[in-house]
């Protein structure tokens, strides 16, 4: 991978001291700033009750039924392997488990600030505009899900290195959201001039969605993409070739992609509910890392339960390899990545202070007798 990390743009550190100075949102896009990237697989922009759901047994717990939203997407795949394999019925016992599949986060954040939903599988971007925009009233998050699965896959053939991207034609998911976010930031790291809305200038940043962008590349109307798993092993699959994993962008090469977050108010009413669900999504995760095989067919599963296309194993394998599913939610990343929305002319500094309650969290790690998460300040007060 190209770029040493001394000339990085990616550099969290820089967001902690400003912190305290920071403010509200403004300037949001009319399609909505700092959404997120659509599942691969899923056919509708939201699907109710998709996921196959384990009988329930034993006691209820405070709520009749915990309404659980997520993608399609194998970076949601501790939701996905995990309702699958009924690991967090089996710690909500006699609480039934409702589920809806998303496309896209800003109808993820709509559903959880209407109760439709009440905890749900996100990335970093919808997670913070959600919180911006509702003032801090709507959401925290209270659990990591997913590193990495990330990266630039261009065309061999008129992009050879990083410095050949002058003139070329990189595709995003959709404007503002997190890799759109992501390339734009690293593009003005790089120097090169873009403007953020109209994605015109020295490298030219077409939104495209997921589901679209495998035909672009071969049609040659785009040079490369900068987009998540599975859609960048399907593009290696049509012969690009990955030119930068954005992991190797980040110290200790992690950033978080998707986070777990909750309704406030489900939250304070239902906490027994919020930590059971904890304890499944930290059992999803360590079976995930003891059985990679079972896992990924579980995922692919699931992406066909919800009326979307099972991946080929040329593109499920590779894609599944290049994810880390981890229960921290890496919290000093998520302030970066706020910061790269503020480089790349997208928002004004957001005040992200109490975004995180990790508190259940660490309590399930510490019964599991792993090591307590940190939110890097952003916690609670």
């Amino acid at each position: 991978m190209a770029s040493s990390q001394t000339h990085s743009p990616l550099r969290p550190n820089a967001g902690r001291a400003r912190r305290a100075t920071l403010t509200g949102v403004a300037g949001l896009t009319a399609v909505g700033l700092l959404t997120a990237c659509g599942g691969y697989g899923s056919k509708a922009d939201t699907k109710a009750n998709a996921a196959p759901a384990a009988a329930t047994s034993g006691a209820k717990l405070s709520a009749d039924t915990v309404k659980i939203g997520y993608f399609a997407n194998l970076t949601h795949g501790t939701a996905l392997v995990g309702l699958q394999e009924g690991l967090f019925q089996k710690e909500l016992g006699g609480t039934q488990i409702k589920t809806q599949v998303f496309n896209a986060g800003p109808s993820e954040i709509e559903a959880l600030n209407a109760g439709s939903i009440d905890i749900g599988w996100i990335g970093p971007s919808p997670a913070i505009n959600g919180y911006v925009k509702s003032n801090s009233t709507n959401l925290k998050i209270i659990g990591g899900s997913a590193s990495g699965g990330v990266g630039l896959v261009v065309n061999p053939d008129k992009i050879k290195s990083l410095d050949d991207l002058k003139g070329k034609k990189i595709a995003t998911p959709q404007l503002g959201n997190t890799q759109d976010v992501a390339l734009l930031n690293y593009l003005s790291g790089k120097g090169y001039k873009v403007d953020p809305q109209s994605g015109a200038g020295d490298v030219s940043v077409v939104r495209t969605d997921n589901k679209v962008t495998p035909d672009a590349y071969s049609s040659g109307s785009i040079d490369g993409a900068w987009v998540p798993e599975p859609t960048a092993s399907t593009l290696v699959n049509k012969g690009a070739k990955v030119l930068l994993d954005e992991k190797d962008l980040w110290p200790n090469k992690q950033f978080v992609i998707t986070n777990i977050i909750v309704s406030q108010k489900f939250l304070k009413e239902h906490p027994d509910v919020v930590e059971a669900v904890l304890r499944g999504s930290v059992k999803s995760n360590a079976f995930i890392k003891a059985n990679p095989d079972k896992a990924q067919q579980d995922a692919n599963d699931a992406i066909k339960a919800t009326g979307g296309n099972a991946l080929p194993a040329n593109v499920l394998a590779p894609a599944w390899k290049s994810i880390d599913f981890l229960d921290d939610p890496l919290a000093s990343t998520l302030q970066a990545e706020a910061d790269h929305a503020v480089t790349a002319g997208l928002l004004k500094k957001p005040n992200i202070a109490g975004i995180y309650d990790l508190s259940l969290l660490n309590k399930v790690l510490k019964a599991a007798g792993q090591p307590v998460a940190a939110d890097a300040g952003l916690g609670t007060p």
